[in-house]
């Protein structure tokens, strides 16, 4: 299983918005996660700074490529462009992170 974590940047006064539209995650887009090998999948928010630390496990990290060539998460970052930072093809600007320690 390989455990994978990211930040990426919410824009000010977002916060809210941010949380309800996860809460309202669309069906089809959390089926191809779960299809792609994503068996575990947490987002936090530092209140502080408005970075996001995403954590992700899977078995199949060559599977996660292909996401981003599908319809559905096209159009899920569409959806979320205005309220984090993204790259020109509306992709949230991520920085992975190294893992320094892990305790199971």
């Amino acid at each position: 299983m390989e455990r994978i974590a990211f930040k990426l940047q919410l824009k000010s006064g977002f916060e809210e918005e941010y949380q309800r539209r996860h809460n309202a995650i669309w069906p089809e887009l959390a089926r191809l996660m779960k299809e792609s090998g994503i068996q575990e999948y947490v987002i936090f928010l530092d209140k502080e700074t408005l970075a996001l630390f995403g954590y992700m496990k899977t078995a199949h990290p060559d599977r996660l490529a292909h996401l981003r060539e599908q319809n559905v998460m096209r159009e899920w970052w569409a959806y979320m462009k205005d309220i984090m930072d993204t790259n020109a093809d509306n992709s949230p600007v991520r920085t992975a992170l190294h893992e320094v320690f892990y305790l199971s």
